[in-house]
């Protein structure tokens, strides 16, 4: 673990802000107020899922719609007037219908507790050992918020495509999308993120756990788990909290961008993995 932890700190150290694009972060920075940071992140994380270039460009998409100022376009929201504003929109398995009952989920949030994240926090309980059974209460009591002006019924159909952006890890999913969320909100010090949710320690985050976290991961030994699940994601967490137990999921973004920029291939690469900066705790 201490050589990995030294080729992982090297790996955390370069990849810093100024390799942020393409990410769908780049979204959230673009705001300065953190009701626009936590509103622009929620839209964000919830379609932070597909090919990269498709991500960016359905964020883009949205926002535009949004006129770019997405907590006042959250507050003021009327899904009756509003919601024909989505019309057309798709992003693989999600259409407008399902981006506006996100942003009246939303509205609904921080009408009841002050914002989003407080919301989340009725939830949480910092005596859990990480933030697992707030993500399961999250998921229930955002599925239970009114959707009928959307969807047409008082109870959220089961078939509703806005589901999709609020899994559970009752169900076994990793949540990558709502732990993402969570480490922009929570994680503060190395201006990716933005220290907003300062009840929840950063100790208490879960990996976000995409395709490239996940093989990568299994390359270094940080995973013996097969499938992308919400065992992985954990036990991911444990072993870099062996690394850094007070910041374990700061090793996230540079693991994906490893992915994301092609850095790291699917196959050996002679050429990629002899410039890697994780190479000598690789077993690719």
């Amino acid at each position: 673990m201490k050589s990995l932890k030294t080729y992982l700190n090297r790996l955390y150290r370069t990849f810093d802000l100024k390799f942020l694009s393409p990410d769908p972060l780049e979204f959230v920075h673009k705001f300065k107020r953190p009701e626009d940071q936590e509103a622009a992140g929620i839209i964000a994380s919830s379609l932070a899922y597909g090919q990269v270039e498709r991500i960016l460009a359905s964020i883009g998409n949205v926002m535009e719609r949004m006129k770019n100022q997405p907590y006042r376009f959250i507050i003021n929201f009327n899904p009756k007037r509003d919601a024909k504003i989505f019309d057309g929109f798709v992003h693989r398995f999600n259409n407008g219908a399902d981006i506006a009952c996100l942003i009246y989920f939303a509205q609904q949030m921080i009408e009841e507790s002050g914002s989003i994240g407080k919301f989340f926090l009725k939830g949480y309980n910092p005596k859990d050992i990480n933030i697992k059974n707030a993500l399961i209460s999250f998921a229930e009591r955002v599925l239970s918020l009114d959707s009928s002006a959307i969807y047409g019924r008082k109870n959220l159909p089961m078939n509703a495509g806005v589901r999709f952006f609020f899994p559970s890890p009752k169900d076994g999913s990793p949540c990558k999308r709502l732990n993402l969320y969570l480490r922009w909100m929570v994680r503060s010090g190395d201006n990716l993120d933005f220290g907003i949710l300062k009840d929840i320690h950063p100790s208490k985050l879960i990996t976000p756990l995409d395709t490239h976290v996940a093989r990568i991961s299994k390359n270094i030994g940080l995973t013996t788990k097969k499938g992308p699940d919400w065992k992985m994601a954990e036990e991911i967490t444990e072993n870099l909290k062996k690394l850094d137990p007070e910041d374990p999921v700061k090793y996230d973004f540079a693991l994906c961008r490893l992915g994301i920029l092609e850095h790291c291939t699917k196959r050996k690469d002679l050429e990629k993995c002899e410039r890697c900066l994780i190479k000598k705790v690789c077993v690719l």
